[in-house]
């Protein structure tokens, strides 16, 4: 990566809907060339475009789990498991204590609480041997985040293998459900 590569790159994380000829003027190459850059860079993995989230337009909620994980075999469960988990933003395998964090969200408070209490919460899962939960208050420069948004939501179980038509929480309206299910409530 050159000079002119970060100036695209930088141009598209501003307006991923940046128009080429206004890329090609402010790095000071013809239309042709940001193309070939832009096709380059995308075929090579350094970067790649997805529509993301506004957390403060949807008033979703976001949290910070911990989780001290026995061994490698439970972090490498836990992460298979979640893989395909609505909810889960993603994962961060770290060194240290807690050696896998998580970054997640809901559209209430409650559903957000059942993410750490329920059958489908990363505490109760095999191997959690530490488990501490913590609710952002503020996410600062810029609210869009990844949030996985399922469009059809036709299916009894929840990807993590939980029926959420059973949970006393969502019976009770404390829980919105899993979005990737027909159970769910949410706006998502």
């Amino acid at each position: 990566m050159d000079e002119k590569d970060r100036t695209i790159i930088a141009i598209l994380q501003k307006d991923g809907r940046a128009k080429l000829s206004e890329i090609a003027k402010q790095v000071g190459i013809t239309v042709m060339g940001v193309k070939k850059r832009v096709e380059k860079l995308y075929k090579s993995k350094i970067i790649k475009s997805k529509a993301l989230v506004n957390t403060r337009k949807l008033n979703i909620m976001t949290a910070i789990i911990l989780m001290e994980l026995k061994n490698a075999k439970s972090l490498e469960k836990i992460i298979k498991k979640f893989e395909k988990c609505p909810r889960i933003i993603k994962f961060f395998v770290t060194t240290g204590r807690f050696n896998l964090f998580a970054l997640v969200f809901a559209e209430d408070y409650h559903s957000l609480e059942s993410i750490s209490l329920e059958k489908c919460s990363l505490r109760n899962q095999e191997g959690v041997m530490r488990f501490e939960f913590y609710p952002i208050q503020e996410i600062h420069y810029d609210p869009f985040l990844d949030i996985k948004v399922t469009p059809n939501k036709n299916r009894d179980i929840a990807p993590c293998g939980v029926y959420c038509g059973t949970c006393n929480r969502y019976k009770d309206y404390r829980c919105l459900g899993c979005p990737a299910t027909k159970f769910y409530r949410g706006n998502l």
